[in-house]
Formats: C-alpha cells, structure tokens, sequence
C-alpha cells in the first residue's frame, strides 16, 4: 500500500510540475547572499547534501516554508515555487518520515534516499552515495559536441536511453528532474556544463543560484 501511494503521489508531483514549467515563463529572482551554509557535515551523503540547501535551520528536517524559501531563493518566482514545493512534499514527506513516526509532508534528511526514483541516471547508488563513474557515463555516452557539457536534445536522448520500461510511472519525475535542472543550469549558449551538473549531484550550486540574480526558467526547450 504504501509503496502504491509513493509512486502515485510521484506521479502527481511530476504532473504538477510540468503545468507549471509549461505556465511559468520569466522568473524574477532576488539574491539570498545569507541562505544557509554550504558544504553540509562529513557525515551527509551527497544525496543528503543535495536537498540540505533547503533546510534553512539545519535541523535535518526540510518544512514545506523551507522549501517554497529554497525554490525562491534558487530563482523560481512564488506561484511557482509553491506549487512545485507542495507537490514534492506531498510526494517524497512520507517516503522519508522515519520508521515508528506518523507518516507527514516534512522531508527526512536522513532517510531521503527512500525517494530514489526509476529511470534516473545511476549516479547515486541505492544510499545515496555519489557514483562517479555512473556520472561520467552521462558524458561519455551523451555528450557529442562538447565532451564536458551536455544540451537539451542530450539529455532528451539520455531520458529515453535511462527510461525503466517496467517502471512508467518513474518517467515523468526524471523528465521533470532534467527539464529543472538544465533550465536553472545552462550558460547562455544552451549548454550544461559537468561542474554545474556535479554541483547539483552534491547539493553546492544550489548556493551559487541563491546569488544569482540573472536567473531564468523558459519553456521554450
């Protein structure tokens, strides 16, 4: 049952998220020079460093107000951020609420690699762990104008190569996952560079995008 209820409250937050990067044209964006501290502890896994951005108060658990702050912060007007914060509470909150506590829509640090999803690019292991050599096949496979960047239709084409046939429903998160991160990432040529994307894997760029202030977020991919 509960695993049931992952994969369509997933489904939903994908569903969500892609009506508002189909709605959400400019983003107007405000410098956050004080949000939060890089790095996180030695103890975090990158994939806990990854979502540690938006724990503002550094108490391991990410509130949906921390979130709508972080999406904010990283450059999506409010509605937007709202939405899209809303639907990831929704759906990865009780996927990570830790065992012997009621199931709720705050995000767990500690136990957000339940959230791991199907027809992702491998470059976490089933921890959380970074796998460098999963994160260097993005390039070596997808990358064919520039060895060390990636643009939208190379990653279209790694969507498709990465798609689980036995698991559908995982599709749609990982499009949404991209689409997200390539729009916040790419320089202005359209390409997206390895060590923004290695940023995003540990969590560090999202501190780079909080003082940005030229950020924006097209639907014209």
């Amino acid at each position: 049952m509960a695993a049931g209820w992952g994969l369509w409250t997933t489904a939903s937050m994908a569903f969500v998220l892609l009506i508002c990067i189909v709605c959400c044209g400019q983003v107007s964006v405000e410098a956050f020079p004080h949000f939060g501290r890089a790095g996180g502890g030695a103890s975090l896994t990158d994939l806990q460093r990854h979502v540690e951005f938006f724990d503002r108060n550094k108490d391991g658990v990410i509130t949906l107000t921390e979130s709508i702050t972080g999406f904010i912060a990283i450059g999506f007007e409010p509605t937007f951020a709202t939405a899209s914060a809303t639907a990831t509470h929704a759906a990865f909150g009780p996927l990570t609420t830790p065992p012997g506590k009621l199931p709720s829509t705050n995000i767990h640090i500690s136990h957000i690699h339940r959230a791991i999803h199907g027809s992702d690019s491998g470059a976490y292991d089933k921890k959380g762990t970074f796998v460098p050599e999963n994160f260097e096949k993005i390039f070596k496979k997808h990358a064919h104008i520039k060895p060390d960047c990636l643009t939208w239709l190379e990653i279209r084409e790694l969507l498709i190569a990465n798609r689980d046939l036995l698991d559908p429903i995982s599709w749609a998160p990982a499009e949404v996952e991209w689409e997200l991160i390539y729009q916040l990432g790419k320089d202005k040529r359209g390409y997206l560079h390895k060590e923004t994307l290695r940023g995003v894997y540990d969590g560090t760029v999202f501190y780079q995008f909080a003082n940005r202030t030229d950020v924006t977020l097209r639907s014209d991919v």
